[in-house]
């Protein structure tokens, strides 16, 4: 896989927007599927299965179709993945079982596997190394105004008052599956065309997994996308049951929820100024710090005004770990093998999806709902501590450049470090 690149980022706009859409609907539905699974009669174990259940397809799914996106084009995932999230979206809110609620839910995930695999490798394959921090920060951007929107358009929808909660969750989800469908109007021209001697390339070179994993760099990026985006999963799962708990109703937990998407909207646009002042390492290892000790607190009984600052500084946290982890497996990974990689780090998360809420439904089940957000709290601490001894590991491993070492941009190989 090669950098293609074009005067102009407008490829980028679109696919934000995109973007924007898909993840709204997502972010819309996931809160959904836990306060339609609540009208069902499920206890907090269930939403843990049914949550893990969103990721459990797309964890078979993602090295297949990093395989295909590596030795062919990325776009076509895209539209695949719009339809299987409306799909998912629209049945989850037809559905009267738990078990259906389920598989619908697993549907709605892999497509929206098909649409970040995609979409990531096109932000890979059409950035040079110089601008990826940013292009992929600004591609995040879109997720972050999607989970923004999206909560808030869920309890603005949702309501439980005289017994109403099995419809309105109901109609919750067929909105998102609209919400969804709206992407498609972004989705044209996203992706140059490639030259067919770079794409036979491509092709002629398969790199093994395990070789993949063994770069250094690699296994890091995976973990702490983990530990972040299961922050994220778990946050948006349960704190309706957190609120259905402490009394806070939907509409509180949607802004709740879009408040935390706020700051991380907020973190990376000043992502730029933040790398050049601190630098990669210690950003990453900061920010997951607070993050863990925040996600701790968030088990406290504190009043509303302070669990809304503490989710905005958490989101804020939040907002820096996903793009610097795509840029950290991308600039690892071999040029060939970039989309892989970046599926086996989605993988990862896929992994931390379906583990996270499960063990999250166990322990709440056991030690109350609060529980689950301290377990996050010692999986972010742990990325932490995880990004201080990569950063200690690049330092002691660092050659000098003389004459005759790798040609690249000063300021990459100061982000590298």
């Amino acid at each position: 896989m090669t950098d293609t690149t074009e005067p102009g980022r407008s490829w980028l706009l679109r696919l934000v927007i995109a973007f924007a859409f898909a993840q709204g609907a997502v972010s819309m539905a996931r809160p959904a599927v836990s306060y339609r699974a609540l009208s069902l009669g499920a206890d907090e174990r269930a939403i843990g299965v049914i949550t893990g259940v969103y990721a459990l397809l797309p964890l078979f799914a993602a090295v297949p179709l990093g395989r295909r996106t590596d030795h062919g084009r990325c776009a076509p995932l895209l539209p695949l993945g719009v339809v299987l999230i409306a799909g998912g979206c629209a049945l989850s809110g037809t559905s009267g079982s738990l078990p259906a609620l389920a598989a619908w839910s697993g549907v709605m995930g892999l497509g929206h596997l098909c649409f970040v695999i995609g979409a990531q490798s096109i932000v890979a394959r059409q950035s040079s190394a110089a601008e990826q921090d940013r292009n992929f920060g600004h591609f995040t951007i879109g997720a972050s105004l999607g989970q923004l929107i999206g909560p808030i358009a869920a309890g603005y929808v949702i309501s439980e008052r005289d017994g109403a909660l099995a419809r309105t969750s109901a109609l919750a989800l067929v909105v998102s599956a609209a919400v969804a469908a709206a992407s498609f109007v972004s989705l044209r021209r996203i992706e140059h065309r490639t030259a067919p001697g770079a794409r036979a390339a491509a092709r002629a070179d398969k790199v093994p997994v395990g070789r993949i994993l063994r770069t250094r760099g690699v296994p890091a990026g995976i973990f702490i996308s983990l530990a972040v985006l299961s922050a994220t999963d778990i946050l948006t799962a349960y704190l309706p049951v957190v609120g259905e708990h402490r009394s806070i109703a939907p509409a509180t937990i949607g802004l709740l929820l879009s408040l935390r998407a706020a700051a991380t909207i907020a973190c990376r646009l000043v992502m730029t100024p933040m790398l050049r002042v601190l630098g990669r390492t210690t950003l990453l290892t900061a920010t997951c710090l607070l993050a863990g000790l925040l996600c701790a607190g968030i088990a406290l009984p504190v009043p509303v005004w302070a669990l809304a600052t503490m989710l905005a500084v958490l989101g804020f946290c939040l907002g820096v770990g996903q793009p610097l982890s795509m840029t950290t497996v991308v600039q690892a990974a071999p040029a060939e093998a970039r989309s892989t990689a970046l599926a086996l780090r989605l993988t990862g998360n896929r992994l931390g999806q379906v583990a996270a809420p499960a063990s999250a439904g166990a322990i709440a089940g056991v030690a109350g709902t609060a529980a689950p957000f301290v377990m996050l709290g010692a999986l972010l601490l742990a990325a932490a501590g995880l990004g201080i001894r990569g950063g200690r590991a690049r330092t002691a491993g660092a050659a000098p450049v003389v004459s005759g070492s790798r040609p690249g941009n000063p300021s990459l190989n100061r982000n590298r470090a």
